[in-house]
């Protein structure tokens, strides 16, 4: 990790602290990394006066201690449920969009017909959702499926939540004539990497035609429709997320030249040799109540 010098604190402030936090005293650390590199015959580390960052092989040794420590938590959680000793409770993260409009109103339900179950809701992006699967800091993740496979999952698909291409009311915007006439129209989408920009993508190359130009990149599904409301471009959004949008007209749906365009709305956890109660139960209520999303209220004005 490199460090940056700042006038209030030490270069090395942060990784003093981290060696605090493991209760060792920063030569003791040190010589227990090189008894670990002696060990495996591999060096973990490279240092520089800049900081230390991990080799190749030292990342690949910090995704097996994850593991090691994931398991651990899930030992203990699995034994103390076995011995009636644990709390009933369960950690699920989500997208912003998709916790607003799908799942409030579901866990609101399962939380009436088990009321001995504690829940707790984190929102953050797809990255931040996967790596939080993976420390185990989560025990369910709700996000749009980008199909990569990973053995330590699990998914299940809930539902096909349909694209929407939209623009603004005021902007005097027409539906593209075809679908090549969508690559020089200008959209406005999030950055590359992003779970939403990957549907973006996604749909655009199933259409056979050229990447449009993406005028302007924005964060959140939310700041993009604004953008769009205010005529900045295109947008190409889950028809979940129009919200108020759509109710107050700001936005207008336009017609996909050609097959819409659709995502896959999934929720993941991980394999576990023992199953939590509360887990188990929420996974069940998902199944059979987490049906796909019709609001009667959102009545969008076509064009075209």
């Amino acid at each position: 990790m490199q460090q940056h010098k700042t006038s209030s604190s030490p270069p090395h402030a942060p990784a003093l602290q981290r060696v605090a936090e493991v209760n060792l005293a920063q030569s003791s650390l040190s010589d227990h990394i090189q008894a670990l590199e002696e060990e495996l015959g591999a060096d973990l580390f490279l240092r520089s006066r800049q900081g230390v960052v991990p080799t190749p092989a030292g990342a690949v040794l910090k995704a097996y201690a994850e593991e090691i420590l994931a398991l651990n938590e899930e030992a203990k959680a699995a034994v103390s449920a076995a011995a009636g000793s644990a709390g009933q409770s369960i950690t699920l993260g989500t997208l912003e969009t998709i916790a607003a409009e799908r799942l409030a109103p579901w866990l609101s339900l399962f939380r009436k017909k088990n009321p001995d179950v504690g829940l707790k809701l984190k929102v953050g992006g797809s990255g931040e959702l996967l790596a939080q699967l993976q420390q185990g800091s989560i025990d369910i993740a709700f996000t749009f499926d980008r199909g990569h496979q990973d053995e330590r999952f699990l998914t299940r698909r809930i539902c096909s939540e349909p694209l929407v291409l939209i623009a603004g009311r005021d902007s005097q915007a027409r539906p593209p004539a075809s679908l090549a006439a969508l690559s020089t129209a200008a959209f406005v989408a999030t950055e590359t990497g992003c779970v939403y920009r990957h549907l973006f993508d996604t749909a655009v190359a199933e259409a056979h035609v050229a990447a449009p130009s993406i005028v302007t990149e924005a964060d959140s599904i939310a700041t993009i429709i604004r953008l769009v409301a205010s005529g900045t471009g295109y947008g190409l959004v889950p028809r979940l997320a129009l919200g108020q949008a759509a109710i107050r007209g700001d936005v207008v749906e336009l017609q996909w030249p050609g097959n819409p365009p659709a995502a896959s709305l999934v929720m993941m956890w991980r394999r576990r040799r023992v199953q939590p109660p509360a887990l188990t139960l929420l996974l069940q209520s998902a199944s059979e109540e987490l049906s796909p999303l019709r609001p009667a209220d959102a009545r969008l004005r076509h064009a075209g």
